[in-house]
């Protein structure tokens, strides 16, 4: 609901309220893990403050929550010169390691030493500068002189306040990472969809802040934990233990797992005490960080030439064990990819008992040489995921088998099919049971048609007593043909009714990532839902029409069409249409006629400033309508427009245009493109 608000002023002082409270419940929730509203309270927050900065987008500012997520693709990341150097640390794997570290300390720094104790982080080193106590500017490490800005990447994660407590100039270092939750999450997402797992969640969490779309990097869910304080702009302090206070007070977030000691046994007692406890974290850990405590004795011991003498980063083993495969099984998942999966000898591994591995696919068993009989070696990735590491091929006694992928489904006895550059094998029959059965689970899963009471239990009920074939039957159940079901009362039969029924309102862009169409995901559901507007238009749309839609590239666009093309997957949506599923994308701002936009399928390239609106704002306004938004001009680009002060870009534009490389090439002005807008509806406009 809207705020009504009826001066500038007066919407000021709402903007700056909601701000203030929104920054207070995010510190409160992402920080210090002790939320005081629901989810659904905070949300009203961040679309009320939305709301207004919309309707007055001059009290739009760069440190805003609503700029956390958002900003034009990058078409790639500019270097950063570190002037403090971001250097790495010295390793210890053992605690003699330990003692002739504290013995180095000891003849340079004398007996009185205090070290601080931090667990080691597994993620991606990262330095974030703030002006006046505002986020300006967010890199990697890099070599340690020379990172990346990742600036638009680092404002996506929810930890990292965009204005600090006080207007201070600082640079921050801390660890960027994938909590584990997340890992499992997104590992599971990109197995279902055959992409390359990650390994860990520290390439996982690099991998995520190299995205050149920080919408992308949103979507990973990431966190960051600060260690030191690089510099602390004019502030004295005495110690490494004063200095993390000091930036937990500004509003950053450093971890609470942290301990001083005096003696070093004391400190490899505790080194040793978390080489259990570290596998019950959230995040995962690869070791701990001793650095002197004193501020004044870390500059006199000073630094070698790649690392400092007064810290040092103890590795911690991973945790593996032996067993013996005793069969290797496969399953069908809703894509139709056969998994293979090791079923082995029950081994305790990061605090769980573990019988199985995925093997993912048959270059996988083959590259590490795995039999059914093997002693292998198993882990856990990042504590997380459990994992065949390799096989013992001197422990073989000769009854060993290896493995051969069949050539047949194992549910439906159907040819396998295994397409160029994949490496998985695909069941492609549609009637296949068991990639009917995990279509309309997933179908009716929370992030597709959503549902409620339609869990693996019911659907595999429904099967067998033949009451549903696909996801269309599920529309023309009754209640009385449900009870006759096992444990299945009036009450339940009724809700569950219900629940199918409500479905029917759903945008289209649950149905869409509902059907399970091969690399369309939630996200270019939403996509693909807001560009087209109509399950109809979409089903029309050409190779050309696909791709002008950003991070929808060339093989999503192809297996869009390859689906539509299918004449068992045209009767299936015909059915839903004819049982009264919605086919329409139900934001009725976006869900306009963008075809016929003079900018869909266009690439834009925004010069100068524009009075009316920032440079994000006419950039939302280009997507909406079709376009894509680009950083340089070539001469495939479509449109320029041009702002006050618009310099190299615009002379280009108009030499592509002169030269004949692009005479088709139009430069529109900040009027005519406000005039553009508004003949599409777009709303909120203040110009002419």
């Amino acid at each position: 609901m809207a705020i009504e608000v009826k001066s500038l002023a007066e919407a000021r002082g709402r903007v700056l309220k909601l701000r203030e409270q929104i920054e207070y419940h995010s510190e409160k929730y992402y920080v210090h893990d002790a939320p005081e509203i629901t989810d659904a309270e905070y949300d009203t927050l961040v679309r009320a403050l939305l709301d207004l900065e919309t309707r007055f987008p001059e009290l739009q500012t760069p440190d805003s929550p609503t700029q956390r997520v958002g900003g034009p693709v990058l078409e790639g990341f500019r270097k950063v010169t570190h002037e403090i150097p971001m250097l790495s640390l010295g390793n210890a794997y053992s605690a003699e390691d330990m003692r002739e570290f504290h013995r180095r300390v000891k003849d340079m720094a004398g007996d009185d030493v205090t070290y601080v104790c931090e667990l080691k982080i597994d993620g991606l080193a990262v330095s974030l500068r703030y002006e006046n106590g505002v986020l300006i500017r967010g890199a990697t490490r890099g070599d340690g002189e020379i990172g990346e800005d990742i600036t638009q990447n680092m404002r996506t994660i929810r930890n990292v306040p965009l204005r600090l407590r006080e207007p201070v100039s600082v640079e921050v270092r801390g660890e960027a990472y994938m909590p584990k939750s997340a890992f499992a999450r997104l590992n599971a997402q990109r197995e279902e969809a055959g992409l390359q797992l990650f390994a860990n969640p520290r390439n996982a969490a690099a991998g995520s802040l190299r995205q050149l779309d920080p919408k992308i990097a949103a979507s990973r869910r990431l966190s960051v934990f600060i260690y030191t304080l690089a510099d602390a702009g004019g502030k004295e302090l005495e110690s490494h233990s004063d200095s993390l206070a000091y930036v937990e007070w500004l509003g950053l977030p450093v971890n609470k797992d942290i301990a001083s000691f005096s003696n070093i046994e004391d400190v490899i007692s505790y080194i040793d005490s978390w080489a259990e406890k570290r596998k019950e974290l959230p995040y995962a850990t690869d070791g701990m960080v001793v650095k002197v405590d004193n501020l004044s004795l870390q500059k006199q011991l000073g630094f070698t030439a790649k690392s400092p003498r007064w810290a040092i980063a103890y590795k911690f083993a991973a945790e593996q064990a032996e067993t013996i495969v005793r069969e290797i099984e496969l399953t069908v998942g809703r894509t139709g990819a056969v998994t293979p999966t090791a079923v082995f000898d029950p081994v305790f591994l990061a605090g769980t008992t573990v019988t199985r591995a995925s093997l993912h696919n048959e270059d996988y068993i083959r590259d590490k040489d795995i039999r059914v009989g093997d002693t292998v070696v198993v882990q856990k990735a990042g504590d997380i995921i459990p994992e065949v590491v390799r096989s013992l091929p001197d422990l073989r006694m000769g009854e060993e088998i290896p493995f051969e992928m069949p050539k047949d489904c194992p549910v439906c006895r159907q040819p396998l099919v295994r397409l160029p550059e994949e490496a998985a094998w695909r069941c492609v029959n549609s009637q296949c049971a068991a990639l009917v059965r995990e279509s309309i689970i997933h179908f009716a899963s929370r992030d597709a048609m959503n549902i409620d009471g339609l869990g693996e239990q019911w659907v595999a009920q429904l099967l067998e007593a033949e009451l549903i074939s696909d996801v269309a039957d599920l529309y023309r159940l009754q209640a009385s043909q449900l009870v006759k079901l096992e444990r299945m009362g009036e009450k339940s039969a009724s809700n569950l009714v219900s629940s199918i029924e409500g479905s029917k309102a759903n945008s289209l862009e649950r149905l869409l990532f509902g059907l399970g169409i091969r690399l369309v995901g939630e996200k270019a559901a939403k996509l693909l839902a807001s560009a087209f507007g109509s399950m109809d238009r979409l089903m029309n749309a050409s190779q050309e029409e696909l791709t002008a839609i950003r991070e929808i590239g060339p093989k999503m666009a192809e297996s869009l069409i390859a689906y539509f093309q299918m004449p068992t997957n045209v009767e299936l949506i015909r059915r839903l249409a004819e049982y009264g599923v919605n086919m329409t994308y139900l934001q009725s701002q976006d869900a306009r006629n963008l075809a016929d936009s003079e900018l869909f399928g266009k690439t834009v390239v925004l010069t100068g400033s524009l009075e009316s609106m920032d440079r994000k704002q006419a950039s939302d306004f280009i997507e909406q309508l079709g376009g894509k938004v680009t950083g340089s001009v070539s001469k495939s680009t479509n449109v320029v427009v041009a702002g006050e002060k618009a310099g190299s870009k615009l002379e280009k534009a108009r030499a592509i245009v002169e030269s004949g490389q692009n005479p088709d090439l139009q430069i529109f002005d900040e009027d005519e493109f406000l005039r553009l807008l508004q003949r599409h509806g777009i709303a909120g406009m203040s110009g002419n």
